[in-house]
């Protein structure tokens, strides 16, 4: 883990957002079931480094849901988190909203602008992040002029209010399959690692491990038989029922509830609890 660091400023950060910030696939392995994810990692990190100068651990909260679109994530979320008086709030919103037919990121960065107005108002540090580049991401290339546009968005929102961005489009070595859940969807461990030293490192901070941006060794090629039985596979697992739920018209965090809906002190795991390559 990396000790140096210029500041640590922040005494509450609240995370809000949908499944990639409540940290979908990436479960503690000490505490079966529960989930950790990028934010639960940058949250960490800074409240270790706090911890190595002295200071009083960061409180944390976290109440991103899983299959949120940006609307809610804004009217319902936002309001809450701002009400916690945080000092860094992160809003990571809209790609659900991109995956659906006739998505207009146009709207979504009016709403996104909005949002980020308000929070900045308060006084507190804002970050927002990029979707992610879906070039060789099969089904999901077909998002990716809207995702651009939608990022050209974020960068402009971020410019105008004094936010920062943390690059997800960028991050080269997202575009390995191991860094992504079986789902194709989600980040895996190995992905929520890498974005949570990216957002590190867009806040001024050095990154927990120093490879965050080299990519994995080069996987052995698989036969084409096997990659055509494991997107069968795919289809079946995960296309379908996503499929299924959108035409009932229920979402994947129908159920769920914020993981971490207060804020309070974080107690840190040893950051290698989870593997980075």
């Amino acid at each position: 883990m990396s000790t140096s660091s210029p500041t640590l400023p922040w005494r509450r950060y609240v995370a809000i957002g949908d499944s990639m910030t409540e940290g979908l696939w990436d479960e503690n392995p000490h505490r079966p079931g529960e989930l950790g994810g990028w934010a639960d990692r940058l949250a960490a990190a800074i409240a270790a480094r706090q911890a190595q100068h002295g200071v009083e651990p960061l409180e944390y909260a976290n109440l991103a849901v899983r299959g949120r679109l940006l609307d809610p994530i804004l009217t319902d979320q936002l309001p809450r988190a701002l009400s916690a008086e945080p000092d860094l709030i992160s809003i990571v919103g809209g790609g659900n909203d991109l995956l659906r037919p006739g998505a207009d990121p146009d709207r979504l960065a009016v709403s996104l602008d909005r949002a980020v107005r308000t929070a900045r108002r308060t006084g507190a540090d804002v970050l927002l992040a990029t979707g992610t580049d879906t070039r060789n991401a099969g089904l999901l290339r077909r998002i990716r002029p809207k995702v651009a546009i939608y990022n050209a968005h974020i960068w402009s929102i971020a410019q105008r209010h004094g936010a920062t961005v943390l690059d997800v489009w960028g991050l080269h070595p997202l575009q390995d399959w191991r860094m992504w859940a079986q789902d194709r969807i989600h980040l895996s461990s190995l992905g929520h690692a890498r974005v949570a030293d990216a957002a590190l490192v867009a806040l001024g901070l050095a990154p927990e491990h120093s490879n965050w941006r080299v990519p994995l060794p080069r996987p052995p090629v698989r036969p084409a038989a096997e990659r055509l039985r494991a997107d069968a596979e795919w289809m079946a697992r995960d296309v379908y029922p996503w499929a299924t739920r959108r035409l009932r018209g229920r979402s994947s965090g129908d159920a769920h509830l914020p993981k971490r809906p207060e804020p309070r002190p974080v107690s840190f795991p040893d950051q290698e609890e989870h593997s980075h390559a």
